[in-house]
């Protein structure tokens, strides 16, 4: 199972709309946690703006979406951004368009066409790219699994993204989903079930 979402962070201005001006940036993402840490750190870099509008899908089904007006009229800024994620069949990324007011009110459907735009145009720019879907699981194992852990993570790929060490050690990986069963399966047989993996817990 693959994805198509887009390389790397970008953005993009597009051209003002009655002195309104609108910065569009495209984030990859892989969960709702990075999602909001990227819309974040937007906002503190661009806090000087006068909306911060976005939208994410994280999967290819449209189960995980989100869409956030931040003031604007309701449905006139995030649905529209929303609808240009999905028209081009990407998942995993995050679309915010900041808007600077220019003095003109723009009327909904103004606003729709300029977050829309704005957004299609980071979008058309951005480099596509195909990736696997990948799942984020606590492994929770006492010290000497810690061997296990390690051959089993190099056989499939899975990215660690931090580790606690207390009694025992609570590593949280990423791994694709297309293999998350065999490697679940690995870890058990390896360690004689002292590896027990789940959900992360929400941050």
């Amino acid at each position: 199972m693959r994805i198509r979402t887009v390389a790397a962070p970008s953005r993009r201005e597009a051209a003002p709309v009655k002195g309104s001006r609108f910065v569009a940036c495209v984030h990859p993402v892989t969960d709702r946690d990075a999602a909001r840490l990227a819309l974040r750190s937007l906002r503190d870099e661009f806090a000087d703006a006068s909306h911060h509008c976005s939208a994410w899908r994280l999967d290819p089904a449209g189960r995980e979406t989100h869409t956030d007006d931040d003031g604007e009229p309701a449905n006139s800024a995030g649905a529209p951004i929303l609808r240009m994620i999905e028209g081009r069949e990407l998942a995993g990324i995050l679309v915010v368009v900041m808007r600077w007011f220019g003095g003109t009110k723009l009327g909904v459907g103004g606003l729709i066409r300029a977050y829309g735009g704005a957004a299609g145009e980071a979008l058309d720019a951005a480099e596509v790219v195909e990736r696997p879907i990948l799942v984020r699981l606590q492994l929770t194992f006492p010290y000497e699994a810690s061997s296990v852990v390690d051959r089993c993570c190099a056989r499939h790929g899975a990215c660690e993204v931090s580790s606690v060490f207390d009694a025992q050690v609570r590593r949280t990986v990423d791994v694709a989903l297309e293999v998350r069963e065999e490697f679940e399966h690995d870890l058990r047989e390896g360690s004689a079930g002292r590896i027990v993996t789940g959900a992360p817990p929400p941050e």
